[in-house]
């Protein structure tokens, strides 16, 4: 590979060679600063919504970074030649699925820029010697901004082979009508339903199948159509979105209980799926699918390692939660001493509100002797701020979403 900038001095090569190792046992905080920047800095919000192309994102970053500094580890100062890793291509892949590219300048520069400030107060802590750091962060900055300018040219020409083959492809024609519906794109019915080739008159509702590792995306299709068994349908429209997750769209209006889709996803594990409330006719098509996104959202905001999540038993955290700080204090005001109680008292306080204050009814539901849910429930008022009674909306959001938070 062609070197641009002169061979450093040996000074300078330890010098790089020990901050590199110094930072490489660091990766992972070192990749969250890139990786925040990188979506602060991008113009696809789409990327930044989308938890399972966010987390293709920031594996993207790390695998670049840790390139770059084992590079810099064995040559210091020298080009370092350019990364081909089949987890970044196929996330390249799943940009080009979306409509995307990686022409999104602004997240590379954002990311560029934290890992240059971060290397260069490594460089200043490593040593105080002026002429040293001079040639240092001349060789470092010519070696970062080259790699960088590699890396995006590579990744640019694999992302337009990409697009031809994709042009040419059914899914990828499919795929761009259902993201016009999605975005409310002006588009006639016919034409959306023969490049779709479903109707989208009727009922739909919507669900995303994902896993965490591409490891595991071959069980999307038996998932698939476990969820479109459990909703009662024999059909689907289903689109590959990414590498890791499908979207589907199925013609019904019964969107089975999470008791029911769970045990379908037994013996296909990291497989999770979100799943939006029944709509109908074309801005049906629509919302159920911005519905199941939202879900997916809450579930990578939170943190949660929950498998099967529906939004209409989420809504109310999903819009607690867009803020997690006020989400947080809006836990700690409602609950008090509550917000650390047992499991046991806050399933009876959920059960109590959802049979309508009804002690009889709960003891029935909790297969418990009704004087010991009035004790539980006396107990949970007296933890309360205020009694739940006065305060059941609120108490029950807080409720939901520590149950989303604490499963992890």
């Amino acid at each position: 590979m062609e070197e641009l900038w002169p061979v450093p001095s040996e000074r300078t090569c330890a010098l790089m060679r020990a901050v590199a190792e110094r930072i490489l046992p660091t990766t992972e905080d070192f990749v969250d600063e890139v990786f925040a920047a990188s979506q602060l800095g991008t113009q696809y919000q789409f990327v930044v919504d989308d938890p399972v192309l966010a987390a293709g994102d920031r594996r993207m970053h790390k695998a670049y970074l840790i390139h770059w500094l084992t590079g810099t580890i064995h040559h210091p100062g020298r080009r370092v030649p350019l990364f081909e890793d089949p987890e970044t291509l196929r996330f390249a892949r799943d940009l080009v699925r979306r409509g995307l590219d990686t022409g999104d300048l602004g997240s590379w520069r954002a990311a560029q820029w934290v890992a240059w400030r971060r290397w260069t107060d490594e460089c200043f802590a490593a040593t105080g010697d002026h002429e040293l750091l001079r040639e240092t962060l001349q060789v470092s900055g010519y070696s970062i901004i080259t790699f960088v300018d590699d890396s995006m040219a590579a990744l640019a020409e694999y992302v337009e082979a990409e697009r031809t083959d994709l042009a040419r492809s059914a899914n990828a024609e499919r795929h761009a009508t259902a993201q016009l519906l999605v975005e409310g794109a002006p588009i006639s019915r016919a034409r959306a339903e023969a490049r779709l080739g479903y109707a989208l008159t009727g009922t739909h509702v919507a669900a995303i199948v994902w896993v965490d590792s591409s490891e595991r995306s071959e069980a999307l299709e038996a998932a698939a159509e476990h969820v479109m068994r459990a909703c009662g349908a024999g059909r689907r429209l289903t689109l590959v979105a990414s590498t890791n997750a499908l979207w589907l769209w199925i013609p019904t209006d019964q969107v089975p209980p999470t008791s029911v889709l769970q045990p379908e996803l037994e013996g296909l594990p990291g497989v999770r799926v979100a799943v939006g409330r029944p709509g109908r006719d074309i801005e049906g098509f629509r919302r159920t699918h911005l519905d199941a996104a939202t879900a997916q959202r809450v579930l990578a905001r939170l943190g949660s390692a929950r498998r099967v999540v529906r939004y209409e038993d989420i809504q109310l955290v999903a819009a607690l939660s867009a803020d997690m700080t006020q989400a947080e204090q809006f836990v700690t005001d409602t609950l008090g001493e509550f917000a650390t109680a047992d499991t046991l008292l806050r399933e009876t306080a959920l059960a109590y509100v959802q049979e309508r204050f009804n002690a009889t009814s709960t003891a029935e539901r909790l297969f418990t002797h009704r004087n010991t849910i009035e004790r539980r429930l006396a107990r949970v008022d007296r933890m309360l701020p205020i009694p739940l009674v006065e305060n059941a909306t609120s108490v029950v959001a807080a409720l939901m979403y520590l149950q989303l938070r604490d499963d992890r």
